[in-house]
């Protein structure tokens, strides 16, 4: 307890939300903007789905292991450290790569929409021939299969470089979040403090609204002083790399501390979530959200730039949506007055289908701002949603890590899913009919998501916190006795609420 007392948890949660608030500025500056940059180096539809849905698998197969490596060897701080520093400069390798037609590359100062040049207008046209070994014809004999193979049109030479640095930047920057955040709920479990964890949750929205809001605005003045050969999109690079640099002296200083005993609560987590139809149910919906999620982000930003949108109008309808997101805590009381999570999440599946059916029939600069701003009842109320549903299913302190398990299936596998086929629906049927697709698979997952959960068995979790409470003034000299009386209670009443349920149902 003298440990316990001697640490600040108040300046703990100020250095854990400032670093939180830049990194997640940070991300916002480039990530959101990324497959637009990809569009404007020349990949077709396709090949942006492939880089980011690979950018997602790596996500997911690496960021549980190197958060356990980092925890098995104790070497957090090393870890975060790096993963900031070198994610910031294997990103800027993605500059170096020039476009497959140069002619793209044009200034709009002053006016709304930029020309665009098809992803497939010059496929073929050029080729980056490799030398052959021509003294030697014993070499030239072995290694014509390597060129043959190696010779190829510009675009799929830029696809494959493009492809081979996403997935090595995604190698570096994604064990950082996971690392972090175990980190700062073992020091406050440490110290006593688990119940601040919570109140972490807005910064990395409020840094997200920031970061793409910022970096939209600055990109959109610099159209009209950059000219050359520098490319237009450079800035959310710089920004990426600027803001990185600001939080990595806040890295150094992180609230961390090791709990080894948490070591294996993912593989806890998953037979928690396998052992419940309910849960089941809402990790299919995670994933479902995640899917209709990548897709949106990979491919809004094209569907507003050919209707006009710069820079300026991209960031602000992001920072709008994530804002908006952020505010759903100050609702959630009411909602949860009106509303059990499993009703919510259906209805937020439903709001997010609404969403995308509105996107596909823009039509101005500014017309996406107002379905972004139903962020706040879409994403924002299903996650809330889920992370309740999560905690129903979880035993005490396995919360968290049921939360990060929907996290990795929405995120990261809904999220790979979701742009490998949206880049081939974009390819094949155009972005409208993509945006009309996703709404559609939402729409009908969110009639039978209420018919799957009635048919499912509630689970109740008994509060054994506020049973002892409560029996805490009956404290007698035969308290073991008290308390097998008042377990035993406790389990009698909850089956007959199951029983009670189960007959109302069949009613």
């Amino acid at each position: 307890m003298m440990a316990s007392r001697q640490i600040n948890v108040k300046r703990a949660l100020g250095l854990a939300n400032a670093f939180n608030f830049l990194h997640s500025c940070a991300t916002s500056c480039l990530l959101p903007f990324l497959t637009l940059y990809f569009r404007q180096l020349g990949l077709a539809p396709e090949m942006t789905g492939v880089v980011m849905g690979a950018k997602h698998l790596v996500s997911l197969a690496w960021r549980p292991l190197a958060s356990l490596m980092a925890r098995f060897y104790d070497k957090r701080r090393a870890v975060i450290m790096g993963s900031v520093a070198c994610s910031a400069a294997v990103a800027l390798i993605l500059l170096l790569f020039p476009p497959v037609d140069p002619r793209a590359q044009s200034s709009t100062c002053g006016n709304g929409s930029r020309p665009v040049v098809p992803a497939n207008a010059t496929r073929g046209a050029v080729t980056w021939q490799l030398p052959v070994g021509g003294g030697n014809s014993t070499l030239a004999r072995s290694r014509r299969s390597e060129a043959d193979f190696l010779v190829m049109d510009v675009q799929h030479q830029l696809f494959f470089l493009v492809l081979i640095t996403v997935c090595v930047w995604e190698l570096v920057a994604a064990p950082l979040d996971w690392t972090a955040d175990d980190g700062l709920y073992d020091y406050l479990d440490f110290a006593d403090a688990s119940d601040h964890y919570s109140s972490t949750g807005a910064w990395p929205l409020l840094g997200a609204a920031c970061g793409a809001a910022g970096a939209g605005l600055l990109v959109s003045r610099l159209d009209c002083v950059l000219s050359g050969r520098t490319h237009r999109s450079a800035g959310h690079f710089f920004c990426y790399a600027g803001v990185s640099a600001l939080a990595l002296p806040l890295a150094a200083v992180l609230p961390l501390r090791l709990n080894k005993e948490r070591g294996k609560a993912l593989l806890k987590a998953a037979r928690l979530v396998r052992g419940s139809r309910r849960a089941l149910l809402c990790a299919v919906t995670a994933a479902l959200a995640g899917m209709a999620c990548s897709a949106m982000d990979d491919f809004l930003l094209w569907q507003m730039q050919d209707h006009g949108s710069t820079e300026l109008h991209m960031g602000a309808c992001l920072g709008a949506a994530w804002l908006s997101q952020a505010a759903f805590p100050l609702l959630a009381g009411r909602v949860s007055r009106l509303l059990t999570p499993a009703k919510v999440l259906p209805l937020a599946a439903a709001v997010l289908a609404s969403q995308c059916f509105y996107y596909s029939f823009l039509w101005g600069a500014w017309t996406a701002l107002p379905a972004q701003l139903l962020g706040c009842f879409g994403r924002g109320a299903l996650w809330w949603a889920v992370r309740a549903q999560g905690d129903d299913v979880a035993t005490p302190g396995a919360e968290r890590s049921v939360k990060m398990l929907y996290e990795a299936l929405s995120r990261d596998l809904g999220g790979a899913l979701g742009s490998f086929a949206g880049g081939f629906v974009v390819r094949r049927c155009g972005l409208a009919w993509l945006f009309r697709g996703v709404a559609a698979t939402l729409a009908v997952w969110c009639v039978c998501l209420p018919l799957l959960q009635w048919n499912s068995p509630r689970q109740h979790r008994i509060n054994y916190s506020r049973l002892l409470a409560a029996d805490g003034s009956d404290a007698s000299d035969t308290d073991s006795e008290q308390g097998r009386d008042w377990l035993d209670r406790a389990m009698a009443d909850d089956r007959r609420e199951n029983k009670n349920h189960g007959r109302r149902r069949r009613d």
